[in-house]
């Protein structure tokens, strides 16, 4: 009997102390090679998902940071000028020498051939207007150039050759990478006496960025105020009834974006639904008809109508996970209908409150169809001119900044709204 148990203990524990499996393999390798096995299924089982989320997601936004800086046009355009412009002191008051003009003509010649000369005019006319067609008339000359003196040809050609701010633009915008797009977005410039605001008059940008996040926040309280009572209401009503309610706040999901925004245009105008309804029943004048299209009035009551949905159904889901028997009990305690609301009831909604929120400031701060189309020359958005800089101005570089500066205060106030009321609070039902 004892030999057995002798048997047993030395097949299950060594003379070296090691546990081992049955095939003799030391078991915390084996143990260690099935989790791993296990690790590599389950990254199997995501990796379409994760995929799809590096494509869609993470690649333009890494493509967007990348945009925001990147500036290679110059230096693969003019290379021979660049490198011939190390040594030039843009804050000199003499003009870049007699090999720079000459590097220039050759880099030229090469870029007429290739048409890619108009390409660095463009993109330099984001910073100095006028280079576009500098650009465009020195390259239907410069085949034309004699070999020597190429400084006074150049001048000849046109005279903003011989304009310091040229070469300056130049030389400043000659690194593959620059800052130019960020201080553009932020209505700042760099020159030969450091960075500089704008002149006022010039300042868009930052008007546009503090306009979003006001008219946004303004939007989001619009939407708390008036989808509170609806989803309380959705809540405690009986079923059948709460359903059939249910299905207008839907609606408007099932109707088209363009379809409701134009709506509103016919609702708002002077000669409008609204300003007819109030002159019918005397409140306003015929002659004293509201002006509520084209204007931030116009960006707001359209957008609040839009969005409403996002909050009331957030708000709805946490109401209804709320028992009833709380707010019973606080009366029962001597509570009024007030204090049971305002100390029982509302704090326990405050995670819809936090999601129905988030929804509807991250759709808000950028929209861009609706107050294109309501919004007018003071109810646009920062979302409206990234959009012009895509599709026509063509200024990718500009438009990629301004995202990401839209981005990064977006997530600043991520940060806040989770120091104050904290994203775990957040809830969806």
């Amino acid at each position: 009997m004892s030999s057995t148990t002798t048997d047993t203990s030395s097949n299950a524990m060594p003379d070296d102390g090691v546990v081992r499996a049955a095939d003799g393999t030391p078991l915390k390798k084996r143990l260690a090679r099935a989790l791993r096995r296990e690790k590599l299924r389950s990254l199997m089982l995501i990796a379409p998902l994760l995929i799809f989320i590096v494509l869609t997601f993470i690649a333009p936004i890494a493509d967007m940071l990348f945009r925001s800086v990147e500036n290679n046009i110059v230096e693969d355009t003019i290379p021979l000028t660049v490198e011939a412009l190390a040594d030039w002191d843009p804050a000199s008051d003499e003009l870049p020498g007699e090999p720079v003009f000459a590097a220039l003509h050759a880099d030229l010649l090469i870029a007429v051939e290739e048409r890619i000369h108009t390409r660095l005019g463009s993109r330099l006319n984001y910073e100095s207007s006028g280079m576009s067609g500098l650009f465009r008339k020195t390259g239907r000359r410069v085949k034309r150039m004699d070999e020597g003196d190429y400084t006074a040809q150049f001048i000849e050609a046109d005279e903003d050759w011989g304009d310091l701010e040229t070469w300056r633009v130049i030389k400043r915008f000659s690194p593959p990478y620059t800052p130019g797009y960020f201080l553009n977005a932020v209505d700042a410039e760099q020159t030969s006496e450091g960075l500089q605001l704008k002149p006022e008059n010039e300042r868009i940008y930052l008007t546009l960025f503090n306009r979003t996040i006001v008219m946004s926040l303004a939007i989001t309280v619009s939407c708390l105020l008036l989808g509170f009572p609806i989803a309380y209401l959705l809540a405690h009503l009986p079923l059948r009834t709460s359903n059939m309610l249910m299905i207008l706040v839907l609606l408007p999901f099932w109707t088209s974006l363009l379809v409701r925004t134009s709506a509103w245009k016919v609702l708002l105008q002077q000669q409008g639904v609204i300003n007819d309804f109030l002159v019918w029943i005397g409140l306003i004048d015929d002659t004293n008809r509201l002006v509520m299209i084209n204007n931030q009035t116009g960006t707001i009551i359209a957008m609040t109508h839009i969005l409403l949905p996002f909050m009331i159904l957030p708000l709805f889901s946490v109401m209804k996970t709320i028992a009833p028997y709380y707010v019973r009990a606080a009366k029962s305690l001597g509570a009024n209908d007030w204090t049971a609301f305002w100390r029982v009831y509302f704090p326990q909604t405050i995670p819809g409150i936090g999601a129905g929120a988030i929804l509807v400031f991250i759709l808000s701060i950028g929209y861009y169809i609706t107050p294109e189309l309501v919004g007018g020359t003071s109810g646009i958005f920062i979302s409206n001119r990234i959009a012009y800089h895509i599709s026509s101005s063509l200024n990718w570089g500009l438009a990629a900044a301004l995202g990401t500066i839209l981005l990064g205060l977006v997530l600043l106030l991520f940060y806040v709204y989770d120091k104050i009321v904290g994203i775990d609070n957040v809830k969806l039902g």
